[in-house]
């Protein structure tokens, strides 16, 4: 059967011939996203049940390489380092300002509050994590599982791959693959980085990654349910003040 387009220039539909703001999780979408999310979150708990409180690179890390301070050399480091400033607070700051503005430029409200509530999600959840598992990098003040880097970049891939998806029209199909690449491509950078400057174990990365595919798509069906309660709400006392 081919795969059916979710079309956005049409609003949905609700009770009392209400139209609400397009979903942020496209219904198309929900299934595939929510068993990612679930397998997301038991290769997090396996990871940290693996590594708590450990202070070395595990047997997958060493395979994948040695975490030091100079995994990598100019020019390459130079490419490493401003990566790792787009996790830090002002990078960070920065890139969610621009996301937001361009979501309420597009008229995409939850967009944009997806933006900052999935994002902020992510690097909570990751912070907490590392205060739980306990696993440190370089000392014991550096606590590394899961990366909250790697996680923000991710969560912040996420959300925009998921407004291009509404945008797009895009299928089952083609929108989950759009998200997962989109995801897999930030992941991919930012861990990168992490464990080239010796921030992070490889698997932190992994942690961090999965961490937000756990997160994100949650969030992003708490957005849609609390948008149409409100929505409902309001038509509800509309109808009222109209009697």
């Amino acid at each position: 059967m081919a795969d059916e387009k979710v079309t956005e220039s049409r609003p949905l539909i609700h009770g009392c011939g209400r139209s609400a703001a397009p979903a942020v999780l496209p219904p198309s979408l929900r299934p595939w996203l929510g068993l990612i999310a679930a397998l997301a979150t038991l290769v997090v708990v396996v990871l940290g049940v693996l590594y708590a409180g450990h202070s070395e690179p595990g047997r997958v890390d060493r395979w994948i390489v040695e975490p030091t301070a100079d995994s990598v050399r100019p020019p390459w480091r130079y490419v490493a380092l401003a990566t790792d400033f787009l996790g830090e607070p002002v990078g960070a700051a920065m890139l969610v300002m621009a996301t937001v503005t361009g979501c309420l430029l597009l008229r995409r409200p939850r967009a944009a509050v997806l933006i900052v509530a999935g994002v902020g999600m992510a690097v909570v959840t990751a912070t907490l994590l590392k205060s739980l598992v306990g696993r440190t990098i370089h000392g014991d003040g550096n606590l590394s599982y899961p990366s909250g880097h790697t996680a923000f970049l991710t969560a912040l891939a996420l959300a925009v791959a998921l407004l291009a998806t509404g945008r797009l029209g895009l299928g089952r199909t083609a929108g989950t693959s759009l998200v997962f690449v989109a995801a897999l491509v930030a992941g991919a950078a930012m861990g990168w980085a992490q464990v080239a400057l010796g921030a992070h174990y490889p698997t932190d990365a992994l942690g961090g990654w999965c961490t937000a595919l756990a997160v994100v798509p949650v969030t992003a069906w708490l957005v849609d349910r609390t948008a149409d309660q409100l929505a409902d709400r309001m038509a509800d006392a509309g109808q009222r003040d109209r009697r």
